[in-house]
């Protein structure tokens, strides 16, 4: 599948899923917008060293997905959008009572809202383009709840709603819009969590992964950011045309529970 000559912008991509996700388009031709909330020396290398390895046009815009603004400037400030990978998120954990209000608010904001200001944005884009691919990361989680992680399942399960929405809006038009929803996923945010894991249970590292990470997916097995990748690219064939307002699960069974 090549997506040689369309532009990419993939929020929240300077590390893990989204990065996994805008190699794999670099990889097939598309330039690619890098996006997250820093502005170092080494965002900007990361595009450079995509450009350089795949042979693209990669550029790193800083955008804060918790400002609206922001957000929209994101996609104006890349002058062009075919496909929209809406990936930034971030996680808290706390009972409901106990929850931080600004915590809520900021997950609300940069794992949901955040879909919704790109996403209008970049529509018009697509439709003067005459075709776009949107494409939300949202999660086992935005069909499936846990407890403790009431904003993060909140904002999920809003994000696959939103989904829909642009799919139905756009229907009769050469755009698509869907979600894919992974589960666990090795990232080294993941990875790095596991030592202290370890230390807190007690237990190998074999067994943390398998009883305590990945508890409630079945394959036992990670998701890897190659195979995400690889699912966006595949939504983005004319093989997925008609592909559009559904999720993707990559959960290793978890959502068939």
């Amino acid at each position: 599948m090549s997506v040689t000559g369309k532009t990419a912008i993939i929020t929240g991509s300077n590390s893990g899923i989204g990065l996994g996700i805008a190699e794999e388009l670099a990889k097939a031709g598309a330039k690619v917008v890098l996006n997250s909330f820093t502005d170092s020396d080494e965002d900007h290398a990361l595009a450079e060293r995509i450009g350089k390895e795949h042979g693209v046009e990669a550029r790193y815009i800083k955008a804060d997905m918790s400002k609206p603004d922001e957000c929209r400037a994101l996609i104006e400030q890349a002058g062009a959008c075919d496909i929209l990978v809406n990936n930034a998120g971030i996680q808290h954990v706390a009972g409901i009572e106990e929850f931080p209000v600004d915590k809520w608010d900021a997950i609300i904001a940069i794992n949901m809202s955040s879909a919704f200001h790109t996403t209008a944005a970049a529509l018009p884009m697509m439709r003067k383009a005459g075709w776009g691919r949107v494409i939300n990361v949202a999660s086992a989680h935005g069909l499936r709840a846990s407890p403790f992680k009431s904003a993060y399942v909140a904002a999920k399960h809003g994000v696959v709603g939103l989904t829909k929405v642009t799919a139905l809006e756009t229907a009769q038009e050469p755009i698509t819009a869907n979600a894919i929803c992974p589960g666990y996923v090795l990232t080294p945010l993941v990875e790095a969590q596991i030592p202290d894991t370890m230390k807190e249970y007690d237990m190998s590292r074999e067994d943390v992964i398998k009883d305590v990470m990945l508890k409630r997916q079945p394959s036992k097995e990670f998701a890897t950011v190659e195979q995400l990748g690889g699912t966006a690219l595949y939504l983005c064939s004319d093989a997925a045309a008609q592909v559009t307002g559904t999720t993707i699960s990559v959960d290793g069974g978890w959502t068939a529970m």
